[in-house]
This record gives structure tokens, C-alpha cells and sequence, in this order.
């Protein structure tokens, strides 16, 4: 089962980016392969959404519950989908004039070939989105301050 951890500090507040990751219904604009996204319900503290995540002709929904804790943590949970089971964590920690990103995802597909098939391209597809959130918040608040630093964690 692919877990990966990562850290990374941000020149953007802990609300910017909070707001970015919290901001589900727009993931379609700038994540690779989310095709669409349909929230259920949602409150301050707590969002139901369904993913259409899609490669070539390969198309899944990932139904999870997301706990906002404004504006230090995200915590998202596999619901239902093609998945044994999906949990991430993003931390935001102030730090100087920016923010240490603490990120983590842990999941497991139930049919092992798909297992196996991911664990191949699994660093590779999370470089890709960690790269598509640092774009959108560069896009959103400009690139305003101090490199990223990263410090990263494998498989």
C-alpha cells in the first residue's frame, strides 16, 4: 500500500493555503485527472465530495469526508469508491514570513493488480499534484517571497 509524506515550506500564510486545499469544488481547474467534482454537503468544519478522477479511458469516483480545522489542518477520508481505503493529512504551520505544508496520504486499492500498477507510477503522479497545488497558489497569490524548500519522504 503507497503512503507518502512530504514537507515543504511555502511563502503564503497558513489561510491561503488553507484555503487553497479547502477549496474542493475547484480542484477540476487544476489538479491532473480530477475530470469533475461535486460536493454533497458542507459546512465550516466538515465536506462530503465526490471526485470523477480520470487517465485515457479509465474513469473512478472517490466519494470522501473532508474535516476543516481553519487554519491549521485538513483531514481527508475515503468514503466509497475503488478503494480499500484513502486518508490525508495537511498540516499548516507558521513559519517566518511563510508556512512548513506538512502533507501525508496513505491509501490501498482493493484489487491488487491496480496495487501493483500504481505503486510503479505512485511518486511520480504525487510530484505531479504537489507541483499543481504549489502552481495554483502561485497563480492565486503570486510568488512573492522565498523559494520552496522541499524535504521529502518516499514510499
Amino acid at each position: 500500500m503507497p503512503r507518502h509524506s512530504e514537507q515543504r515550506y511555502l511563502p503564503y500564510t497558513p489561510e491561503q493555503l488553507y484555503e487553497l486545499v479547502a477549496d474542493v469544488a475547484r480542484y477540476d481547474e487544476f489538479l491532473p485527472w480530477v475530470t469533475a467534482v461535486r460536493i454533497r454537503s458542507s459546512s465550516e468544519t466538515e465536506m462530503v465530495a465526490d471526485l470523477i478522477v480520470g487517465f485515457g479511458a479509465f474513469r473512478e469516483r472517490f466519494t470522501s469526508k473532508v474535516v476543516k480545522d481553519r487554519p491549521k489542518a485538513i483531514t481527508v477520508d475515503y468514503v466509497e469508491g475503488p478503494l480499500k481505503f484513502l486518508h490525508n493529512e495537511w498540516r499548516f504551520e507558521p513559519a517566518g514570513e511563510g508556512t512548513n505544508l506538512h502533507f501525508a496520504v496513505d491509501f490501498a486499492f482493493r484489487n491488487r493488480l491496480f496495487e501493483a500498477v500504481a505503486g510503479q507510477v505512485f511518486d511520480r503522479a504525487l510530484r505531479k499534484m504537489t507541483s499543481a497545488f504549489e502552481q495554483r497558489a502561485a497563480a492565486l497569490y503570486g510568488t512573492n517571497a522565498v523559494p520552496a524548500q522541499a524535504q521529502t519522504k518516499g514510499s
